[in-house]
Parts: C-alpha cells; sequence; structure tokens
C-alpha cells in the first residue's frame, strides 16, 4: 500500500484512530512530525558510532582556502550560531504555552542555523553558493560518500514510490503513532519520513520541470506537456531529485507563505517542549559536526582564536562549549586524537 502523506497518515492506524476521539485526530499530523524529529534525535544520541573520529574523509588533508574563504566561513559561523542562539534563548524560556506559538520562528530557525553551518562546511570544500537545492544536493552528494558520521549517514534514493531506504536496516517496518522507544521504532518512523519527503521533492522537481516549456517532458504522440506521468516519466526526474538526507528532512521545517501548516501545529495537543529539545539537540549535533569540519580546515588553532573573538552574547555559550568538549578532543599535536564529535 502506498503510503499517505503526513496530512492523511491516519488512514494508516485504523486500530489506533478507534482508541482517540475527534479532537486528538486533529491533532496527529503534528504529532507524527514530532515523532519524526524526535526519532532522529534517538536514533543519533543512541547510536554508538555517532563521531568524525573513524571517518576516513574527515582524516584527509584540509583543503587550501583563501584568506577571502575564511573570512566568509566566517560569517556563515556567526549567521549558524546567532540562529541557533534566538533558539536556545526559546527554550530558556520553558513555558510551553509560549514555545507552542514561539513555532512561526522556531521552525526556520532551526533550519536555517543548520542550513549557515551547512555552508560554512561547504565553503572550505571550495562550493560557494546560496542556492538552497544546489546546496542540498551537495550535502546530499557528501552523506553518500560517507562525509560524515554514521548516525547520520541514512538517505533515500530510487525512482518515484519505489524508493530504497539506505543505511537504516529497520526502516521496513510500519511505524505507529508512539513516541519511540527503541531503535526499530526510531527507523522504522525515520524511513517513513524519508519516504514523505522524497515524494513532497519528486511532485515539486515534476511541478518546476513541467511548468518550464524548455524542460518539460511531452507526450510522444501529440507533443504536448505531460499531465499525468507514469513510471517511465518520474525514472526521467530522479537524477534532478538527488538524494534525499536528514538535511531535507530539516528543510521540512521551512513555513510556507500561507502559514497553513504551521497554525495546525499551534492548535494541536503535544508535546511542545519535548518538541523543541528534539529539535534543539539536533541542531546541535549536526552544527557540531560542520564546526568540526571547519576547525580541520582552518586549523584548530586558527578556530580557537576565532571562537575567542566571538560578538559578546556568544562568549562563552554552547559554541565555545562544544568546542572544548567535542572539537577540540579531535586534534593533537598536528595529529588527529580519538574524541567523541558530537
Amino acid at each position: 500500500m502506498k503510503e499517505k502523506e503526513e496530512e492523511n497518515v491516519v488512514s494508516l492506524y485504523p486500530e489506533e484512530q478507534k482508541e482517540t476521539d475527534k479532537e486528538w485526530q486533529k491533532s496527529i499530523p503534528a504529532q507524527v512530525f514530532l515523532n519524526y524529529f524526535f526519532a532522529i534525535n534517538y536514533h543519533i544520541q543512541h547510536f554508538s558510532d555517532n563521531g568524525l573520529q573513524h571517518l576516513a574523509f574527515f582524516k584527509e588533508a584540509k583543503p587550501e582556502m583563501s584568506e577571502q574563504d575564511i573570512e566568509a566561513v566566517k560569517r556563515l559561523l556567526l549567521n549558524c550560531w546567532s540562529t541557533e542562539y534566538a533558539l536556545r534563548a526559546t527554550a530558556e524560556l520553558g513555558d510551553e504555552a509560549y514555545m507552542r506559538n514561539a513555532l512561526h520562528w522556531t521552525f526556520p530557525q532551526a533550519y536555517y542555523t543548520v542550513f549557515s553551518g551547512l555552508q560554512a562546511f561547504l565553503r572550505t570544500r571550495g562550493l560557494n553558493t546560496n542556492n538552497e537545492a544546489l546546496v542540498l544536493r551537495e550535502a546530499g552528494r557528501l552523506v553518500v560518500k560517507n562525509a560524515y558520521p554514521r548516525a547520520m549517514a541514512f538517505y533515500a534514493s530510487g525512482h518515484h514510490d519505489d524508493y530504497n531506504i539506505n543505511r537504516l536496516p529497520l526502516a521496513h517496518y510500519k511505524p505507529g503513532l508512539q513516541i519511540a522507544g527503541k531503535e526499530l521504532e526510531a527507523q522504522a518512523q525515520i524511513g517513513q519520513f524519508l519516504r514523505t519527503t522524497r515524494r513532497q521533492k519528486a511532485k515539486a522537481v515534476r511541478q518546476q520541470v513541467q511548468a518550464n516549456p524548455a524542460t518539460a517532458i511531452r507526450s510522444n504522440r501529440t507533443g504536448e506537456v505531460l499531465q499525468k506521468f507514469g513510471p517511465q516519466h518520474w525514472q526521467q526526474l530522479t537524477w534532478r531529485v538527488g538524494y534525499t538526507t536528514l538535511f531535507d528532512l530539516m528543510a521540512r521545517l521551512r513555513i510556507s507563505s500561507t502559514h497553513r501548516e504551521i497554525e495546525r501545529f499551534v492548535q494541536a495537543d503535544i508535546d511542545f517542549k519535548l518538541f523543541h529539545e528534539s529539535l534543539l539537540q539536533i541542531v546541535s549535533y549536526l552544527n557540531g559536526v560542520h564546526e568540526s569540519y571547519v576547525a580541520q580546515a582552518l586549523g584548530i588553532q586558527r578556530y580557537e582564536a576565532f571562537v575567542q573573538e566571538l560578538p559578546k552574547h556568544l562568549q562563552g555559550s554552547f559554541v565555545v562549549a562544544r568546542l572544548q568538549q567535542q572539537i577540540r578532543p579531535l586534534f593533537g599535536e598536528g595529529e588527529y586524537q580519538l574524541g567523541q564529535a558530537a
């Protein structure tokens, strides 16, 4: 059976629906979204190999960077950290009602802090672009090339509605509506999230391609732009979709121009504090990975000097804590040492 989008996820769980009232059913899509991000965080935190210390890609010779590149990387990291600072400031208030109504900005903050950190990392590798599609495509390529820790190296590939979930061996199990309490549940929910996100990406690519007369796929018989796609037509678009990774899942946090989706979350009966905590831990993990790569590219001494000169609101903050606890242990006197990166 083909999976439905999250909006229709109720239809997948008829037994559980019977146990819920109408008000709770209205909250199920938001609960599923919370489940997805909780599952991602659960998987990362409980995975035995979630650091960079064993990755050959991380141990490669550091890339050559110009002073212009270095200054650009610093600006991107400042954007990344300032956005994370704002996200953390919401958590410090600790009021669930506030967090509920703060989703209008905490959702996109969680995505864009990670996006800026990703850009900083990619700039050390010579990719200089603000084009979101190109950044996510390159991130997907690096995930597949094992540039990232195994805990976050899962991805979806394949044609429309014929997807492969890679590096999540338990992802084929059917997810439930409960918060993940074991690895099987976490992987099942992440697998579902990857499939629905890849389906959305494929449909968005189709819309973009078919709206352009120069790229549109046409009927061999009439020459008209196709309105209905068969498997052979979807396969012509797969290369444009790229791989679907954790970064694409984070991109689901972007708010639509109509705010229709966010209003659905604000009105839902879910644990907003848990949602915020899950997002914050994922953000901290991903930003820490990218900061480690930037430190490798700049050199640990230069990176430490940069951190010491941060603006006042970032001095003595989570940036310094990650440097001391997660990044510095990766570097010894001219060689890499075992350490925990997160």
